[in-house]
């Protein structure tokens, strides 16, 4: 809670108008006045609210009559000399000003219910969102209004928010010595000099200011006088930043925060007990406001910066905490971040090495797009406060190749006890963990164990699903790998298998694996992986490595081929493939995807399909190549998947989850992603999925509205198909995929 006892922008007459109240809101930018007779006593309130209510139960409008006649007498007040306490409690949502009356019903102050954020044109700036990243371009441009649009072009490439200037009247603000002292020191006839040579003219500053308004990046700008101040406030400025120079001058303050917007204040060149008086005069005023740790050295040694102060100024502050930086490189406001800084303010330039002391502490260009990228990075890995730690996609992925489980140590039967010594702990990470291990010995096994067998969560509680005959109206399956196929393919009425592949599975016999025909259809899921770390890829700029690309995948075609006397029931297979499109650091830019688009059509040309059927699959924008994560750019937008597939007459898999992460990621519809691709889809993957990177997730475990899903599919021709493809849901029997099947007929039975 606020008391602001700077009244005046609140009040107004029971005889003035209707259309001088409506002003009054207008400037005050509270959305309320409170009315008043002429000694000051409190007859009413009138907010916008009111406003909209009253207008909407007239015939005839007349703004001209006295305000007392619309005023709402309904309202909360209290004493000043209420509890503070009992004030603050009446503020809520509802009720965000409450009117402070002394002894004789005057209005004497007004309680504001205090609020974090500022916003800033369309940017709001609280603890939840995004660090408000400032481009401090000041006087950089050495009085060159071309300069000056070129360092506004360059954060905005940077990907900065704002670009801040500098406004000063020099008349106003130094002071004109006698004709018996003509001389200023050193230091500042060096700076007036500067500033006198290095200023744009006010016009100048206006047009930049819309410049950067239609490069869509916030203009603001710091006054350094009065004058200055009154210019910007005419223009429209929606915030000011005070330099620390002016912390300290209440009086120029005081006058900035009567202008009501909010305030962004460094506090650099104060001692504590001065910023906190500062703080005091910013609460009483009732403008939203930040505090900037800075250190006004220039530039500044990193042995004087004592970043950790951030965490103090958050205490004496209570309001949005940021960093204004003058030291040499990035790492320091990076660093701020971390420590909670929403703010972030760093000069940059086009050259260090021309005039002026500015140019010295500030970025290149190059050097800001890191910074941000640095601070959008930080912010990704500070994540948000929780009560455990769960894992990430590739840590569970990780955890499986690198860590260990139970496993039985000698035959088991069914019925037999378990004893401890016939446990052990191998890797890879499949089954149990082995701090079960307690858990598990001395229980009845349930099933016939071999030697090496893994021993699964269903061995020590009951299982949460079992294969059985299941009901939908389009042709579906599972995934599984060839060692899976003889275990898992009789457990249910499935229509099809998905075979997903190893590059070790492109050398198996065939022969030795199937030794008679097979009543249901396949599909082949084709590696990413194959031999040498070599990622699939026929996107690639490198011919060598698109050439070994294209001679990998026509193996997989000639297995496919290979597959079919066992699966005569599928005529033309399809092979489901990532075609490619990863980078390692950063998501290309969208004109860069036509060229790797163009690859991939080339070098599909130089395969022998022998008849199957090549189906790229939808992509996330951040897959996981066994447990590292990459940034994908192809098959992730749906404008793009409808071209490709349209010159090429192709179809794709549609890939719900991966689909699902993509349309989380840029903001897009799933509804819209479907309806897009429908017409272009042969095979669905039907998983769930949460955030940007959590893909394969077990049903109803992550963001997917199922219900809505499933109206949508099923207005899909029925001979489309689908598998569950559950992440390491072939595990302990098929599991997983049995628990998906369950929920996947459950909504596709209320979407009908």
């Amino acid at each position: 809670m606020i008391i602001d006892k700077d009244i005046k922008k609140f009040l107004v007459f029971s005889e003035n108008s209707i259309i001088h109240a409506l002003d009054k809101i207008s400037k005050n930018k509270k959305r309320v006045v409170f009315i008043t007779d002429e000694t000051g006593t409190l007859e009413g309130i009138l907010t916008d609210g009111d406003f909209r209510r009253w207008i909407t139960s007239q015939e005839k409008i007349d703004l001209d009559q006295p305000v007392k006649l619309i005023a709402n007498t309904e309202y909360t007040a209290f004493s000043i000399s209420e509890n503070p306490g009992m004030i603050e409690s009446a503020l809520c949502e509802r009720i965000q000003f409450i009117p402070l009356l002394d002894t004789n019903q005057r209005i004497v102050a007004v309680a504001v219910k205090e609020t974090k954020d500022i916003i800033i044109d369309h940017c709001i700036i609280n603890k939840d969102a995004p660090c408000f990243i400032i481009a401090e371009i000041g006087n950089n441009h050495n009085g060159n209004l071309d300069l000056a649009k070129k360092l506004v072009e360059m954060a905005v490439q940077a990907g900065a928010d704002c670009a801040k200037f500098q406004m000063r009247d020099l008349t106003t603000l130094y002071r004109q010595p006698s004709k018996s002292n003509q001389e200023e020191d050193l230091g500042t006839e060096y700076t007036v000099d500067l500033l006198k040579k290095n200023q744009l003219a006010d016009d100048d500053l206006f047009r930049i200011f819309d410049y950067c308004k239609s490069r869509q990046i916030i203009p603001l700008c710091t006054p350094w006088d009065e004058v200055s101040l009154e210019k910007l406030d005419v223009y429209g400025m929606p915030a000011f930043k005070i330099a620390s120079a002016d912390l300290i001058n209440h009086e120029f303050l005081q006058k900035a925060a009567a202008k009501h917007k909010p305030l962004i204040c460094s506090t650099g060149m104060a001692e504590e007990h001065e910023i906190i008086e500062s703080i005091s005069l910013l609460n009483t005023s009732g403008t939203p406001h930040a505090l900037l740790h800075c250190n006004s050295t220039y530039p500044a040694p990193f042995k004087d910066i004592n970043l950790n102060y951030i965490k103090r100024l958050q205490k004496l502050g209570n309001c949005i905490i940021g960093y204004s930086g003058h030291e040499r490189g990035i790492a320091v406001p990076i660093a701020a971040v971390a420590l909670g800084a929403k703010i972030v303010e760093k000069h940059i330039t086009l050259d260090r090495t021309m005039e002026g002391n500015d140019h010295k502490v500030s970025l290149l260009p190059e050097e800001f797009s890191q910074m941000v990228q640095g601070i959008r990075e930080t912010e990704l890995a500070l994540g948000t406060p929780q009560t455990g730690r769960f894992f990430s996609q590739g840590e569970m992925m990780n955890r499986e190749n690198l860590a260990k489980s139970l496993v039985a140590a000698c035959s088991i039967k069914k019925g037999e006890t378990i004893k401890s010594e016939m446990i052990a702990i191998k890797s890879p990470g499949k089954g149990l963990a082995p701090y079960k291990k307690k858990q598990l010995a001395g229980l009845t096994a349930i099933r016939d164990f071999k030697p090496g067998d893994f021993f699964f969560t269903s061995d020590i509680q009951k299982p949460s699903s079992k294969p059985r005959k299941y009901h939908f109206n389009r042709p579906w399956g599972i995934p599984l790998r060839f060692h899976d196929f003889h275990e898992l393919v009789g457990k249910t009425n499935l229509d099809l298998v998905e075979f997903h592949l190893s590059y070790r599975d492109l050398d198996v016999n065939i022969e030795n694996l199937f030794n008679e025909p097979h009543q249901c259809g396949y599909i082949v899921h084709c590696p990413e992986l194959f031999r040498n770390d070599h990622i699939l890829d026929l996107s690639a700029n490198d011919p060598t490595y698109r050439t070994h690309s294209i001679k990998e995948l026509q193996k997989v075609i000639d297995l496919t081929v290979r597959l079919n006397p066992f699966f005569p029931k599928t005529i033309s297979p399809y092979i489901v493939t990532n075609m490619g499109g990863f980078s390692l650091d950063c998501h290309v830019a969208q004109e860069d995807r036509s060229p790797m688009y163009e690859r991939i059509k080339d070098a599909l040309k130089k395969l022998d399909l022998k008849g199957t059927q090549i189906i790229p699959q939808s992509m996330p924008p951040f897959p996981w190549h066994f447990g590292g994560q990459r940034y994908h750019n192809l098959f992730v937008d749906p404008n793009e998947i409808q071209n490709f597939c349209k010159e090429m007459k192709m179809k794709i898999c549609l890939d719900i989850s991966h689909s699902k992460l993509a349309c989380n990621f840029y903001g897009w519809s799933l509804n819209n992603f479907i309806e897009k691709t429908a017409d272009f889809t042969a095979h669905l993957h039907i998983a769930d999925a949460k955030d940007h990177d959590g893909e394969g997730l077990q049903i109803s475990s992550g963001e997917i509205d199922f219900p809505d899903l499933f109206k949508q599919l099923n207005r899909l021709p029925k001979n489309i198909s689908f598998i569950p493809e559950i992440w390491q849901g072939h595990k302990n029997g098929g599991e997983g995929f049995w628990y998906a099947l369950d929920q996947l007929e459950t909504f596709y039975n209320k979407a009908l």
